[in-house]
């Protein structure tokens, strides 16, 4: 059956030589269906096969149809960040603990790729956030995420005072340890262990979510995704941030600086298997209805 996905790339799992046996599965299924095989340059070391061209994770998406990413959340994450700007499909293979992106186990992987490249999929957007810190009026770093973006206290005792607006509205000023602000997909990561909801994918919506606010009564809130975060300190001496977006670290942010948080323009495709069932992943992955 004709395919759209010519070219395929995979991304493996950083310094994990466990998953190459999956990578070789892989490989030799793709292969055998006639498609041309890229994969990641960490990657192709674990296969050992000459024929595999191998490029750096942000320069694989421009060469492919499609990404698959073999292992974690985590390496989803990576995969996604780099493909933001290409609008290409991405699979996930779940080699990880949790997996709520990565939904095809190493046992059921040559069939349910099978039925992806036939078509047989359910095919779903997920937004992604550019993060941006400001010095003086100039962008000195920026950032992608899939999950959130945290404002975190760093190298000091001390609560941090932050200071959100929102599409030039002030919010309000909070003392807290830090500030995350997360997209329905990260509503399920950090952000949930900081008691934040869960937000359905399909909701068009972010949340913000104290970390140990000073004030109890300074709650999670879900706003319009569609907006700009402005964040910014008022402590009167000089203190230390640290701003991460899915766990990449932006050190050594300033009093005087301010990060702007938005949508991305583009938003990430996932492939899933037509039995995908979103509310069986959370009973599952978060042992919900058990006796």
């Amino acid at each position: 059956m004709p395919t759209p996905f010519h070219r395929i790339g995979i991304v493996g799992k950083f310094g994990d030589p466990g998953i190459a046996p999956t990578l070789r599965e892989l490989y030799g299924f793709l292969h055998g269906r006639g498609h041309e095989v890229l994969m990641d340059s960490q990657s192709v070391e674990l296969i050992e096969n000459a024929d595999v061209k191998g490029l750096h994770i942000d320069r694989l998406p421009e060469y492919c149809d499609l990404i698959i990413a073999v292992g974690g959340d985590g390496t989803f994450l990576a995969a996604a960040r780099a493909a933001a700007d290409f609008e290409i499909p991405l699979v996930g293979v779940n080699l990880g603990r949790l997996g709520f992106l990565v939904d095809i186990s190493p046992e059921q992987l040559t069939s349910r790729m099978e039925q992806i490249l036939a078509g047989q999929h359910k095919t779903e957007q997920r937004c992604l956030l550019h993060a941006s810190i400001y010095r003086d009026g100039e962008e000195i770093h920026r950032q992608t995420a899939v999950n959130e973006v945290v404002v975190h206290r760093w190298v000091t005792p001390s609560m941090i005072e932050i200071v959100t607006s929102i599409d030039g509205v002030y919010l309000n000023t909070q003392r807290s340890d830090g500030l995350i602000v997360a997209t329905p997909t990260g509503s399920t990561a950090y952000s949930l262990s900081a008691g934040g909801p869960i937000l359905h994918p399909g909701l068009n919506a972010l949340v913000l979510v104290p970390l140990n606010p000073h004030t109890l009564s300074n709650r999670p809130l879900v706003i319009d995704d569609n907006v700009e975060i402005e964040i910014g300190f008022t402590d009167a001496k000089q203190i230390n941030a640290l701003v991460t977006c899915d766990h990449l670290e932006i050190p050594d942010v300033l009093i005087g600086d301010k990060i702007v948080i938005k949508k991305a323009d583009k938003a990430i495709k996932i492939l899933h298997p037509e039995d995908h069932d979103y509310f069986n992943i959370l009973r599952s992955k978060l042992n919900w209805s058990r006796g």
